[in-house]
């Protein structure tokens, strides 16, 4: 929804009219915080979010629109706006935000089974109807075509990212470091995202554990929001290694407060065992951040290429490894890395670059 937010806010920068529809309750806090107006269709059914009000909404308003957007796939927003727009000229993109990703067949084989059911009847035409299906990388459309049969695209590899990082660094690290005094004068390893096993939260306590240490000084910290529990595991994973003191629980972060983090941090760690794009490594990359994630984060080619971080398996010991890296860096390389940060993320992750291709790709197949 970032992502989405992001590139709403930019389309209307650059001159277009833009709204949205979603199957949300019009009660919840949100709606009115989005940046476009917003018709909530809710309050929805089920995990499927089931809406009858739907397609008839677009069915008699969509004629005022050049275009549509659909934003992800497994909920009745992709479905019932294919029905809507089946009999229409005008013409749909979709993105699928990894969600085709074949490690949820791997890892999650009733999920996929269900989806299945979804399939055949339901986002098979979505996807098939579609002026283009949009990736945000290549690895993103390499992975689509190994999830399900009869899989039928138009495939488009378009930019993707987000907006610049506030430029106020030193004052946002001041005052990070004043609401976390505890955290003054030490190496700080960054991961900021959800606490959850997809993203190697696991893999990451125990490299850490591995490489601490070296320096005592460094320190790990963990921010996001925890849905599934999984914290008290990994903090008995910590205590198992003795390192329940080199790591920071700080919850969920916004705002000013996660900009603080970011600048505050050495280094940014996303060991992901999936991950379709990553919008806080192009966080990091836009604070000049210095990156560390797994050749499972779709973007893990463009770190390389760019020599913006560093890139290893999903395991402990490929975590190890870029650690290690990164702390045998010496002071020039390391800044020479910050600024190469910088760079990768205005070339290839700025919001606008991303928004301008959108528009082009949405002009090219609109006729």
């Amino acid at each position: 929804m970032e992502a989405a937010r992001k590139i709403d806010s930019t389309l209307m920068h650059l001159g277009h009219h833009v709204e949205l529809v979603c199957l949300d309750d019009p009660r919840a806090d949100y709606i009115s915080q989005y940046p476009v107006k917003v018709h909530p269709l809710g309050p929805s059914k089920g995990t499927y979010q089931y809406n009858k009000a739907l397609t008839p909404w677009l069915t008699n308003n969509i004629d005022s629109f050049d275009a549509v957007i659909i934003d992800g796939l497994w909920q009745y927003h992709s479905f019932g706006t294919w029905r809507a727009l089946a009999k229409k000229k005008i013409p749909y993109f979709i993105f699928t935000h990894g969600m085709l990703d074949p490690w949820f067949k791997k890892n999650y084989p009733l999920k996929h089974l269900k989806k299945w059911l979804y399939w055949t009847w339901g986002e098979y035409r979505v996807l098939r109807d579609a002026k283009a299906v949009l990736f945000t990388c290549e690895e993103e459309k390499i992975l689509a075509r190994q999830s399900f049969w009869l899989y039928k695209a138009n495939e488009v590899v378009t930019a993707f990212g987000t907006a610049d990082a506030p430029k106020n660094g030193d004052q946002l690290t001041h005052d990070f470091l004043h609401l976390y005094p505890e955290l003054k004068n030490k190496r700080l390893a960054l991961y900021l995202s959800r606490i959850h096993e997809k993203k190697g939260c696991d893999l990451l306590i125990e490299a850490f554990a591995k490489i601490a240490s070296q320096d005592p000084a460094l320190q790990l910290v963990m921010a996001g929001p925890d849905q599934t529990g999984w914290s008290s595991t990994l903090k008995l994973l910590a205590a198992k290694h003795g390192i329940s003191d080199r790591i920071s629980w700080l919850g969920m972060l916004s705002g000013d407060v996660k900009w603080g983090a970011f600048y505050a941090a050495e280094v940014f760690c996303l060991p992901s065992h999936q991950e379709n794009f990553g919008i806080v490594v192009a966080e990091a990359l836009a604070c000049g951040k210095p990156v560390i994630i797994s050749n499972k984060v779709n973007i893990w080619r463009e770190i390389q290429v760019s020599e913006a971080g560093f890139v290893d398996e999903d395991t402990v010991q490929g975590t190890i490894n870029s650690l290690q890296h990164w702390l045998d860096l010496k002071p020039d390389a390391y800044a020479q890395m910050a600024s190469r940060a910088k760079k990768c993320f205005a070339e290839q992750f700025h919001i606008q670059r991303a928004t301008e291709r959108l528009i082009e790709i949405i002009e090219e197949r609109r006729a």
